[in-house]
Parts: C-alpha cells; sequence; structure tokens
C-alpha cells in the first residue's frame, strides 16, 4: 500500500476507502509541464501517465475524461458518442467548483461532486497506470481494473495522436 508520506488528500481517502492498493509516486511539478514532465520524471512512458480531464456538453454539465498523456481528446467525437451537441475543456476555476481540485491536480476519485467518468477503453489494458492523486506534483499507480472498479466509467474510443 502507501507509504506514511503519502500526502491525505480526498483521492487517497477514496482509494483507501475502498481497499484499494496504489503506490505514491511524488514529483516535482512544472507549471503547465503536464504528462510529459510527469513522465519524465517518474522515468515512466507517457502513454501509462492518465491525465484527468474536466469538460462540459453544451448543457454545462460537467464530465470527466480519463485520457492517455500522449493523446488527445476528440471532442467532436465524445459529445457524438455521448448524445451532446458540444463538449469543451471547463475553465480551470469550473473544474475546481466540481472537482474541488486545482487544475495539474485533478483527480478522478474522491471529487466534490460525483460527476460521470469516461475513458479511453485502451487505457484498461495497460497493467499499471499512473494518474494524479489529488495534488500536483502527485501521481498514484494503480491496476486498471481499481479504477473501473472504483469510478465505473464509461470506455470509449476519442483519442488521437497529438
Amino acid at each position: 500500500m502507501a507509504k506514511d508520506k503519502t500526502p491525505v488528500t480526498p483521492a487517497v481517502r477514496a482509494l483507501r476507502a475502498a481497499g484499494i492498493d496504489f503506490t505514491d509516486h511524488p514529483y516535482a511539478y512544472e507549471e503547465k509541464g503536464g504528462t510529459a514532465v510527469s513522465s519524465r520524471e517518474l522515468g515512466v512512458d507517457e502513454h501509462c501517465v492518465i491525465k484527468t480531464l474536466v469538460m462540459e456538453d453544451d448543457r454545462k454539465q460537467p464530465l470527466i475524461v480519463l485520457m492517455h498523456g500522449d493523446l488527445q481528446v476528440s471532442t467532436k467525437e465524445l459529445a457524438r458518442l455521448i448524445g451532446a451537441r458540444s463538449v469543451e475543456p471547463c475553465k480551470p476555476e469550473t473544474a475546481q467548483k466540481h472537482t474541488g481540485y486545482l487544475t495539474g491536480g485533478t483527480s478522478p476519485f474522491g471529487t466534490k461532486k460525483q460527476l460521470p467518468v469516461y475513458v479511453e477503453e485502451t487505457i484498461l489494458e495497460l497493467p499499471i497506470i499512473y494518474i494524479n492523486g489529488g495534488k500536483r506534483g502527485f501521481l498514484v499507480g494503480i491496476a486498471p481494473t481499481d479504477l473501473t472498479r472504483l469510478l465505473q466509467p464509461t470506455p470509449l474510443r476519442v483519442g488521437y495522436a497529438k
């Protein structure tokens, strides 16, 4: 499980409450560095570092999309698949209002409001993923099966190469 020095964030509390094993991976956070920085700092493939993206549809309904660090989200395809006219990223302050997390430290676990979660389906094929633990400069390593058990995300294919 996690070490004693693991930050106690709502995400860590949610993982512990669900009995999910995870590893903690602190790193030197760089403003606007994204997954390229975290994968470099942790020495892992950026494809295994998962972005937590807070978006909203044309009705201003928030949702979370989990995407490989080295891919982008086709918002047009996402909107089509979820039956919305459009989907776009939330402004940072709106995302924080929905999740309780600062941009760069957004975790899909322990969010302030329960939001629908969508996951790029190929993420579920990886043996381990590194995803934000609820604080800038802090990722947790978990099995995708545990992510599915806790979040029950809807798998879809909306990723494309940068």
